[in-house]
């Protein structure tokens, strides 16, 4: 199956909980789909380069997924649809790193 590197950005509004709650159910869009997460990563709220929708922070998450591409046409609709979630983005990756994301080792580091 092909795989794929999934991030998105949450409200500033909403809770650490609410963003791990949305992650489980993205993910299991993906199980419910025949996909399978290898990782996820909670990178924390961070601020925004410009305002989105009058936010200047977002909750950013990381999904490293290995899935059929159907799943993640359902994954990105209902993303589109959840109002929580101001963008995402995913890229198709040759082989996933078990390693830890740059984010996440930089944020070890301090």
């Amino acid at each position: 199956m092909p795989l794929y590197e999934h991030v998105f950005v949450a409200r500033q509004d909403i809770s650490p909980a609410q963003v791990e709650a949305l992650t489980d159910e993205l993910q299991t869009i993906i199980r419910e789909n025949g996909g399978e997460i290898r990782k996820s990563e909670y990178w924390g709220l961070r601020n925004l380069q410009y305002k989105i929708n009058k936010n200047r922070k977002g909750h950013y998450s990381l999904m490293n997924i290995d899935s059929p591409s159907e799943a993640i046409v359902e994954l990105e609709r209902q993303m589109r649809i959840k109002e929580d979630i101001l963008r995402f983005m995913t890229l198709k990756v040759e082989e996933h790193d078990d390693e830890p994301s740059p984010v996440m080792s930089r944020r070890d580091r301090d």
